[in-house]
């Protein structure tokens, strides 16, 4: 296999211009909605003092605003328990005024996740982690579908890629991120009908797998994993991976990069993310889109 590379020729899928584009639409739909009387809203649940939820938290309020969608912010004290959490989930699913529920994660240790989760009105579950949601997503019913892994088909199919009949392989095999992307790609239409595989921690030769990868999704967590040689000529190489890496000569004192090492990597994908820039903001701007969806959903039920 050759590595000579192809630097010159590499695309950069810019997430943050896509995730513009795609706030925009939710914006067009949200004016329309309105012209029915109908605000869409969304309520974010926050438990605690996290600095980065608080910082995930304020992103998603402001592009609520950016948007027209309503927004409500509960913030709850970290020793809150656990069934008094699950009371303010059972007002939020009761008021019809509010079409999108997001509790922020982590939540406190004395707090079972999946209670909570499962606590969500389907409906209103915009984060589509509910496992009637995630059971709608296996068997293709259309349904609220996680915001990270969503937004990947996205960027690929705005980028002008092909999707349909393509080898994807997804490394990683989380709830939140693997498990998903593996059923929204194997689904029929144009953003899908790829030949699904999913590699793991428990993965033999790993690399033998994701060289044949025609579309290559890292979900792993470990920094730089992804290397050239790991990675087919011409592949498009999507980094889901978020990592700080020390680095003194940085004023912050660390750097962010992804599961992919992308200098190495991008000289020879045919397309690739960057990390910061890439995967991130998609999350937002199909949060946006959900809670749209969802309002359009409760509307029609």
């Amino acid at each position: 296999m050759s590595t000579t590379g192809n630097n010159s020729e590499t695309k950069i899928i810019d997430g943050k211009k896509i995730a513009a584009e795609i706030r925009a639409e939710a914006g067009e739909e949200v004016i329309e909605l309105k012209k029915e009387n109908i605000e869409p809203c969304l309520a974010v649940v926050l438990v605690g003092n996290n600095a980065a939820s608080k910082v995930y938290v304020g992103s998603k309020v402001r592009a609520c605003e950016e948007v027209g969608i309503k927004s409500i912010k509960l913030d709850l004290a970290a020793d809150i328990s656990e069934d008094d959490l699950l009371s303010e989930i059972q007002k939020l699913n009761d008021d019809s005024g509010v079409h999108g529920i997001l509790v922020q994660l982590p939540l406190p240790h004395h707090i079972n996740e999946e209670r909570v989760t499962e606590a969500i009105d389907p409906g209103k579950d915009v984060d589509g982690f509910h496992p009637v949601n995630v059971g709608k997503l296996s068997i293709g019913i259309d349904c609220l579908t996680p915001c990270t892994p969503s937004g990947i088909p996205e960027m690929i199919v705005r980028s002008g890629i092909e999707m349909s009949g393509k080898h994807a392989v997804v490394i990683g095999r989380s709830n939140i991120v693997g498990k998903p992307m593996m059923n929204i790609l194997v689904q029929k239409g144009a953003k899908a009908n790829c030949t699904v595989t999913c590699c793991h921690s428990g993965t033999d030769h790993l690399a033998e797998y994701t060289r044949q990868a025609d579309i290559l999704i890292a979900a792993i967590g470990v920094p730089e994993f992804v290397t050239a040689g790991m990675v087919k000529e011409g592949a498009t190489v999507i980094d889901v991976g978020i990592n700080r890496v020390e680095d003194p000569e940085h004023s912050r004192g660390y750097r962010l990069v992804g599961d992919v090492d992308f200098e190495d990597v991008k000289e020879i994908a045919g397309a690739i993310t960057p990390v910061p820039g890439g995967v991130g903001p998609m999350t937002v701007a199909m949060l946006m889109k959900n809670t749209v969806k969802a309002a359009k959903m409760l509307q029609h039920s």
